[in-house]
């Protein structure tokens, strides 16, 4: 199916390709008084910056030290302006059991926000166990990251807690033709089972104590990306000729290279495209089942420090299913925000977690914006690590946001739908359909096992989470079903 992966052949970009956001400026604010300098200088080139503070034992657990407390964290103190928080630890393996919260002061002003929870998403999103990613030595145990918004004071607590019931190992019906339930699914808002709600404690179990090396990552977004000069001349999308020379540019594929935005396409277009690419000519009555390609943002969009990440790609074969998450990062953002958000995660995913790279190969904010994720070409079967055990053969789409118990946004849903009937479509795959996936290894799945799953599932059907949220997971039905029809289904 390589060949396929050049699209919008013939297909001219618009001639001012302007970025669809005003973010604010965030990369450019003094310091507060006596704040601890930031990772890296102030005059330095690369946007953005992070500060990591070690956390200490609070209370009575100080004469413990942090091997022994239970419960650690930072009085309220002056620090250089962040937007996003998290907490990371030394052993990837760790698990954090427990309760993670913070309170920020916004930048300039004496007003403290309310404590807020942290989501602890121990190992679920991460790459596989065993995989070249997961073994650079580099990765650490984290906390989902928190967008708080401008701000230049901090105060956090972490208290151990004790740890959830283990997932019973599964001899579920997710394999099974006799099942009433989805494939490889549990019904819409209940809990895997064997396992009790993410969050809470087995009965008569103890606490554990909190991992080593706990610090405190408060990150800085950087500044927007520049202007776009709207007087340049239109450029043409690359031939497949010309996409074979340069294959190993980001977005090759794609659009001309720095573009912000990827063009959307009727669904005519897509589809002859998707004819010609495969070597078929484009006046066949025989219409391929794929939906109109969507409007992408690219990373240049979105303001990607391409310094920061690996320099080489990861693929898989193909594109088999569509794993559905939210960032967990809080609803508490403006859309004209979402690419700074974007930028802040990528940071905390490289600088903080030790990724190669941001973790989803796709982002979707809610106004609809679509986000180019983990870099190596939007139309490509790019690695990512977004479902731990289930990386290989599948994308993951993250909809930026926390959906526990806030409803989705129908526009984010939207666009899941689109963009899930443009990819899979490339790739053969029928949203409202079944897939198998082996898996590389989890806390629901042993790892060599073939999995039946549906072919848009929400992170939770591999892994024993609350992601994607039980309202946004309640919405997968509706994405499923339009998602088939801009198929043609």
């Amino acid at each position: 199916m390589r060949g396929f992966l050049a699209s919008s052949i013939g297909v001219t970009c618009a001639a001012a390709l302007a970025l669809p956001l005003t973010l604010p400026s965030s990369g450019a604010r003094a310091a507060a008084p006596g704040a601890p300098s930031a990772a890296g200088p102030a005059t330095e080139a690369v946007p953005g910056s992070t500060q990591s503070i070690p956390l200490t034992p609070l209370g009575s657990d100080r004469a413990l030290g942090s091997a022994g407390a239970r419960e650690q964290g930072l009085a309220r103190r002056d620090v250089s302006p962040f937007s996003l928080v998290g907490v990371v630890w030394n052993d990837p393996e760790a698990e954090l059991h427990g309760r993670v919260q913070v309170r920020t002061r916004a930048t300039g002003t004496t007003t403290w926000s309310d404590w807020q929870h942290v989501e602890t998403h121990n190992h679920e999103h991460a790459a596989d166990p065993g995989s070249p990613e997961r073994g650079t030595g580099t990765v650490r145990g984290a906390t989902a990251p928190l967008w708080v918004g401008d701000s230049d004071g901090v105060e956090i607590r972490v208290r151990a807690e004790a740890p959830p019931a283990k997932p019973r190992a599964l001899t579920t019906t997710s394999t099974s033709t006799t099942s009433t339930s989805a494939p490889g699914t549990t019904a819409p808002g209940t809990s895997t089972p064997g396992t009790t709600a993410p969050g809470t404690s087995a009965p008569g179990t103890s606490t554990t104590p909190l991992p080593e090396g706990l610090r405190l990552e408060l990150v800085d977004p950087g500044d927007e990306p520049p202007a776009q000069n709207p007087g340049h001349k239109a450029t043409r999308a690359p031939s497949v000729s010309e996409l074979s020379a340069a294959s190993s540019a980001v977005n090759a594929d794609l659009a001309p290279i720095g573009a912000p935005v990827i063009p959307a396409l009727t669904k005519r277009q897509t589809e002859d495209d998707l004819i010609a690419a495969r070597g078929g000519k484009t006046g066949t009555k025989a219409r391929p089942f794929v939906g109109p390609r969507p409007r992408i943002i690219t990373r240049k969009g979105w303001g990607a420090d391409e310094k920061l990440r690996e320099k080489n790609f990861g693929y898989t074969k193909t594109v088999k299913a569509a794993f559905v998450h939210h960032s967990a990062t809080g609803n508490y953002y403006r859309c004209s925000q979402s690419a700074a958000v974007i930028r802040s995660i990528y940071r905390f995913h490289v600088k903080s977690s030790g990724w190669r790279d941001f973790g989803y190969n796709f982002a979707v904010d809610k106004c609809g914006n679509i986000y180019e994720g983990r870099a190596g070409g939007v139309a490509k079967p790019v690695l990512g690590a977004h479902t731990l055990g289930f990386n290989t053969n599948s994308m993951g789409i993250a909809v930026l946001g926390t959906y526990s118990y806030s409803t989705p946004p129908k526009a984010a849903v939207n666009a899941v739908a689109r963009l899930t009937a443009w990819k899979l479509g490339l790739y053969g795959a029928n949203p409202r359909g079944t897939t198998y996936l082996k898996s590389g290894g989890g806390n629901l799945y042993k790892k060599g096992k073939n999995v039946r799953l549906r072919v848009i599932s929400g992170h939770r059907d591999g892994f024993a989470t609350e992601c994607p949220g039980s309202r946004l997971y309640k919405k997968l039905g509706k994405a499923r079903s339009t998602s088939a029809r801009f198929q043609g289904r």
